[in-house]
Order: C-alpha cells, then sequence, then structure tokens
C-alpha cells in the first residue's frame, strides 16, 4: 500500500496518458488564463495528506472564474463571493449541526483536519467550464480515489451529484462508508442534498471508529 500520494503521481507520471496531460496543461497555462495558478493545482493532495485522510469530497472542475480556484474543491480564496453551491453545503450545515454560516468560502480548515477535497478535473480554462475534461486528470484522480479506498483506516467517501457518483464503483473496501446525494447546485439541491444529514452521519460514523470527528465550522474571516 502507498504511504503517500506523491507515490502515485510518480508512478503516473511515466504513463503515456498523463505525459499527454502535461503537454497539454503546459501550453494551455503558457497560452490562455488556466485556473487554478500552476502552484495550486495539487493543493487537495499537499494540505491534507493521504495518512491523514478521513473524508473524501469529490467535486468536478475547478471554479473558472477570476481569483476562485485554489486547488480544493467547492472551496474559493478569502474575498471572493460565496459560490451558490456552497451557500447550500453551508445551509445545510446550519441544518444539521446548528453552525452559523460564515462570511467567506474558504475551506482550508477543512482540508487541513483530513478531508481531501478533491476535483476529478484540476485545471480549468478562464469562463470555460468543462474545458480540461477528457484530457487525462479523470485517469489521474481515479487513481487517488483507488488509493484511498487501500487505507485500512475507515474513510467517509461524500458523493454529492452524478458525476461523482460515477466514483463509487471505485470504492470497494467495505471499511468505509460511501454518502450519496444531490449535487448541491441550486439545480439540484431539493432532489436529496437538501436534508441529508452527511455532515452528521460522517461525524457519527468517524467516532464509531475511534477517529476524530471534523470540526465543520468556517470561521468568520
Amino acid at each position: 500500500m502507498i504511504e503517500s500520494f506523491r507515490e502515485i503521481l510518480e508512478k503516473e507520471k511515466d504513463k503515456q496518458y498523463f505525459k499527454e496531460l502535461t503537454n497539454f496543461v503546459d501550453v494551455e497555462y503558457e497560452t490562455k488564463t488556466i485556473f487554478p495558478p500552476r502552484d495550486c493545482v495539487m493543493n487537495s493532495m499537499k494540505y491534507t495528506p493521504y495518512k491523514h485522510v478521513r473524508v473524501v469530497i469529490v467535486g468536478q472542475d475547478p471554479y473558472h472564474g477570476e481569483g476562485e480556484a485554489h486547488g480544493l474543491s467547492f472551496s474559493v480564496n478569502p474575498g471572493i463571493t460565496i459560490p451558490p453551491s456552497l451557500k447550500n453545503i453551508y445551509k445545510e450545515l446550519n441544518r444539521d449541526l446548528g453552525l452559523y454560516i460564515p462570511n467567506n468560502g474558504y475551506l482550508l480548515k477543512w482540508a487541513k483536519q483530513g478531508v481531501l477535497l478533491l476535483n476529478s478535473v484540476l485545471t480549468v480554462e478562464k469562463d470555460t467550464p468543462g474545458s480540461h475534461r477528457g484530457k487525462g486528470w479523470e485517469i489521474f484522480t481515479d487513481e487517488i480515489i483507488k488509493a484511498v479506498n487501500e487505507k485500512d483506516t475507515p474513510v467517509v467517501f461524500l458523493l454529492w451529484g452524478n458525476y461523482a457518483k460515477d466514483k463509487k464503483s471505485l470504492i470497494t473496501n467495505p471499511n468505509h462508508l460511501v454518502l450519496e446525494s444531490s449535487h448541491p447546485s441550486p439545480f439540484s439541491v431539493r432532489y436529496g442534498f437538501d436534508g441529508c444529514g452527511h455532515f452528521s452521519k460522517t461525524n457519527e460514523f468517524l467516532k464509531a471508529n475511534n477517529i476524530a470527528p471534523i470540526d465543520w465550522q468556517i470561521e468568520n474571516i
């Protein structure tokens, strides 16, 4: 079993798909405005080391607006307007755990507690959602999910929306808990995310397995 996410990168970087992905991303950064900033692309794995992963939240693409994305799914930099999906996540946290709704969308606190905020695709062109899908990122991030699946210690996977639910087949380890719902976006939040109770269920599962729960409260800045 692997000891760090760096081992996956080392294993994947010599494969043909990853070489093609790297070439594509290099050209994109040289010729277009790409998010997140290049030094933030791997932030989900930087701030949540493999051995510390307790929860995985799977997103799709990085945010594609100026200054928003910084390498953590659903999170935006301080000073950026809270995106609609994250607003709905905060509403559910308020309903589920009674947490106050903060004035920012900076989720680094979660990442540092072992919540892997992993987008399936790690880069995007400005104002062009989905522009880097199908280029190889999905293969790489599936390897990340497979590696977390191999952990002996229990992990909670939060799969919100059909895109994330498609990753369920990668999670085969009976030690883990998979929680599914609709996506928290305004278009689908009422089809299962509202009232899902995923945050309290996550903490109950962690505590039942003698793992420290997550402090989900994002503080005001």
